[in-house]
Order: structure tokens, then sequence, then C-alpha cells
């Protein structure tokens, strides 16, 4: 039997939207009329076409109860949770990184009163959560004991947590059960939860929301020769695979959220490809999250134009992956990013 996807597409915004599902002419995303469609781009790994809501009823039987399956999800309104609100699109959460050798901002904000006063910073511009980690999992990096690790974030980690929700970005057990005491809102496993076998244990016990983020390979490997057969759908696959696993399992809460993980293990085509598709994970039924900020598609796209901080190309992607229904956007630069959305939303009366 031939496995079809269906993928979310044609999108209105604000007032039109709201017009447009008032008139039956469109499906709010996950009951939000500020956001709507009016076509589906059916996928299989043979084909892919779109059709019109209207004609869903005229595919055969088989073929409808699936899409209509799906539509149940995309449809479904999302429970909010972690300081997070779906029906607002973008949630934004602030990029902290404690470590010496990240991609863009090793070492800047590693001191205790830089650190906590960047995460104020992002916090007041209009981020919803901070995303403090301390190691580094960019292209080649190397993998650092826990005890470093959580030397790196305590300081920073005790002195805020009371003061603005923190996701804590780790991929270690040890690190998860010590940020659980200090009242962290989100774990966020760049590994997909596969890097430390405690994780789930960890989840299961203490029922605290997480991302699980798509990646393939080690960072230290990840982007030597990255291959696919079809990467959209073999990412479907590992999300779809992955939630199973975890009910088979006991974790049976719906905080959850997926990040198909941007530029890890992935070249340019796999990226754009990625993001050009991405409401097809809305048919998953999770909130989606995507870190584009200044990653290395930006510089392999806008090449002689690239810029250190990559804002235009961060922002660019941003709005995009917005219009597509994406609920959050991990970023660095929340100010401006911040900027250019509520520019957006004036410009058509979201």
């Amino acid at each position: 039997m031939i496995r079809y996807y269906t993928r979310a597409c044609n999108f209105y915004y604000g007032k039109e939207s709201k017009e447009l599902v008032k008139k039956k002419l469109t499906i709010p995303l996950n009951k939000n009329k500020n956001i709507s469609f009016d076509q589906l781009e059916i996928i299989s790994r043979q084909s892919k076409k779109k059709i019109s809501i209207k004609k869903i009823n005229s595919l055969p039987r088989l073929l409808r109860k699936q899409i209509n399956l799906d539509l149940k999800n995309i449809r479904f309104k999302k429970k909010n949770f972690s300081n997070l609100n779906f029906a607002k699109i973008p949630n934004l959460m602030g990029v902290l990184n404690l470590t010496p050798d990240s991609f863009s901002d090793g070492g800047k904000f590693n001191s205790k009163k830089k650190g906590i006063s960047h995460a104020l910073s992002m916090f007041k511009s209009g981020a919803n959560i901070i995303d403090i980690g301390g190691e580094s999992t960019r292209p080649g990096s190397n993998t650092i004991n826990s005890k470093l690790e959580w030397s790196r974030i305590e300081k920073i980690i005790r002195s805020i947590s009371k003061k603005i929700p923190i996701s804590l970005d780790t991929r270690k057990s040890e690190i998860m059960k010590q940020g659980i005491k200090y009242k962290i809102k989100i774990i966020n496993d760049v590994s997909g939860l596969s890097y430390d076998t405690e994780t789930i244990k960890i989840l299961k016990k203490y029922k605290i929301p997480f991302v699980i983020q798509h990646s393939k390979g080690s960072p230290k490997n990840m982007q030597t020769k990255p291959s696919y057969k079809n990467e959209l759908l073999d990412i479907y696959d590992f999300f779809e695979q992955k939630i199973k696993f975890l009910r088979s399992v006991g974790i049976k809460h719906n905080n959850i959220i997926i990040d198909p993980g941007v530029g890890f293990g992935k070249n340019l085509k796999h990226n754009m490809n990625l993001m050009s598709g991405i409401s097809i994970f809305h048919s998953l039924g999770f909130p989606i999250l995507v870190g584009n900020s200044r990653k290395r598609f930006i510089k392999e796209i806008s090449k002689k134009n690239d810029s250190k901080n990559r804002i235009g190309g961060t922002i660019a992607s941003s709005i995009y992956l917005m219009m597509q229904g994406v609920q959050i956007l991990r970023v660095h630069d929340i100010n401006e990013t911040m900027q250019a959305v509520k520019v957006f939303k004036k410009l058509i009366h979201y």
C-alpha cells in the first residue's frame, strides 16, 4: 500500500484569513482564525499533488480517510505550556550559549554578569523563553563531560530561573536532573533523545515538556556527506516513530515540541527542502520549533553578501517559517526578529 502524507499549504493571514474562515473557504490552523489554508499537498515517495480543500470528499475512500486523520491533527488546538502561547505565531525562544566554541557567539556571554544581562534583555525584548546551553553542538564540535557542562550554566540558571522561563539545551540526563531542580520549563535535546539512554526515564519521571530534534550522526561527523532518500518524508517518519516509542514507554502527555533540526546532518539542499515543506509537520499534531538563526544555509545562499550575524537571512527565513504556521522560532537576535514580526503583522492587519 502506498503511504501518503498531508501538507497544509496556501496560507492566509490576519483579517483576510478571518473573513475566509467565516465563509468556510479556508481551514484554520490549530483553530487559530488568524492563519488558515485552502489547499493540501498530498505527497508520497513517488509523487505529489496539490488539491483544493473543496475536493477532499472526491478522493478515493482510503486516501480520504488518511487525509481526514491528518486534518484532525492540523486543526487541533494546541494546549499552551511553558510560557508558550500557540495561538500566537511565532513564539520566540532566545538563544543563550554559555560556551567558548558555539558557532556564532562562543564566549560572548560566558561570564555570569554578561549571561544574566543578555538573558534578561532577550526576555524584555519579547522572547517567550530562554534556551540555555553549556555544550556546543555545532558541526565538528567535541563532546564534553557533564561536570564541565553544568559548571558553565549552573550559576546563571540559579540566578534567573525564578525570574524568567528557561529551556535547558542538553543531551545529558545528569544535566537534565540538575536543571529540573531549578524549575526549568523545557528540555531541549538536540540528539532527539538518543544520546543518553537515561533521558527517557527522566522525562517520564518528571513529566517535563521537551523538544524532540532530528539530527543525523553526532556533532563531530553530522556534516560529513549527509544523505536521505527523501529528507522531508524521512524526517517525518523519524518523528512518527519516536512519538510511537515514547507512548509505548509510558510518556502520554502532549507537552512535546518537534524540531526538524535545520543544519544538523543536512546540506543546503536538505535544509531548503525541509524549510520549504515545513508545514507537513503540522499533521503530526505537535507544535513545531525551527532553529534557523545565523545558520550556514544563509551564508551558502547569500555568498558575497554574507555577514557575521546573518540577521537579514535569519529574519527572511523567520518570516517565511511564520507564514507556514511554525509556532516557535529559536533565534539569537530577539529584538530585530520581534521588530520584523510586528511590522509584518501590521502590514497584513494580523
